[in-house]
């Protein structure tokens, strides 16, 4: 099938999504079978202790759940704030979360403290732009010192369905910024896994025919990924993701084999829900190559919805990169 198409089912009855490209897929999104939070879910925090030399707080969440807060300068013990998990935590860490929350819903991000009406720099059509924000004015006239950012997704909108989506989403960020109680509790739950796939994906035609996914899922159960004569070992361990590149050709084969698979690379992590350190042991190839290969991961990475680092050479050659930990890894999930 050519095209994007979004596929909505349930794995194992949990909900879950998928994204197809041409008959390829491209992204999924499976939820946990258990009830820990995602990132998007707002706490009410209480600090508990501070880091020395670390600049970071560990806060309590309730629920017996602890969260981990890196710019915590300025915090006190027992002091309640409200924070947004920003990321999945390995098994025996803290979550990860941000004081810096944020509201976002298909076609708009409240930012609550930071003022403002604003569109996506993506939408550059003046017309668009000042329909736009002039909906938002009438929609939200009263912001009361909060912004709102509206989302490419917003361009050529109707009227209600901007209405309706601004308006709800304001209701929701008033509701939690309006809460008063002082105990560690969870306010708002992140989006699952159908919530998240039609805020942030493309609009495509949807499907409910999950077995076409399924097909495709069979493959990411192993760590060897098939590109040609090339393969990736796709290997995750406790301390870090190992991606080996190896292939049968030599001289000009080796730069053949790790263009490839820094093309791949972002799509296979996404997939696999894959972050934090990752070091990639590519193929051989002379030192004057490397910049060709450097171009070619921050070209595919620079497409990638997930924030990606990329650090530079070790003295073994070996390449690393740090990437958000958006999701559980999919071995998890499965």
């Amino acid at each position: 099938m050519k095209g994007e198409q979004i596929v909505l089912g349930h794995h194992h009855g949990r909900t879950a999504a998928a994204r197809m490209v041409d008959g390829r897929l491209s992204d999924l999104l499976i939820d946990g079978a258990d009830d820990r939070p995602v990132p998007g879910t707002v706490f009410r925090a209480v600090c508990d202790r501070p880091v020395k030399g670390q600049g970071g707080m560990f806060l309590r969440l309730g629920d017996g759940l602890t969260g981990w807060h890196r710019g915590a300068k300025g915090l006190a013990p027992g002091q309640v704030l409200l924070v947004q998990v920003t990321g999945h935590a390995e098994p025996g860490k803290a979550i990860p979360v941000s004081d810096r929350v944020l509201f976002k819903s298909r076609y708009c991000i409240v930012t609550p403290g930071a003022p403002g009406l604003n569109v996506a720099r993506s939408l550059t059509d003046e017309a668009e732009r000042d329909r736009l924000l002039e909906i938002a004015n009438d929609a939200v006239p009263d912001r009361q010192g909060h912004g709102i950012i509206l989302r490419t997704a917003a361009e050529g909108a109707d009227e209600g369905t901007l209405t309706d989506d601004l308006t709800a989403t304001w209701a929701t960020a008033m509701q939690v910024l309006g809460d008063a109680d002082t105990k560690a509790e969870r306010l708002l739950d992140g989006p699952d896994a159908h919530t998240l796939a039609w805020r942030d994906w493309p609009a495509a035609e949807v499907s409910e025919d999950w077995d076409a996914v399924a097909d495709q899922m069979d493959a990411l159960r192993s760590p060897e990924v098939r590109l040609g004569q090339v393969t990736l070992s796709i290997e995750p361990t406790r301390a870090l993701v190992a991606v080996d590149v190896n292939t049968p050709e030599g001289g000009a084969g080796g730069l053949k084999a790790n263009l490839a698979a820094a093309k791949e690379l972002p799509r296979q992590l996404r997939l696999r829900g894959l972050g934090g350190q990752i070091v990639l042991d590519l193929a051989p190839m002379p030192k004057k190559d490397r910049k060709a290969v450097e171009s070619a991961l921050r070209a595919a990475f620079k497409a990638d919805p997930i924030e990606t680092s990329l650090i530079g050479w070790t003295p073994l050659g070996h390449f690393e990169l740090t990437r958000r930990r958006e999701r559980r890894p999919l071995e998890e999930v499965l």
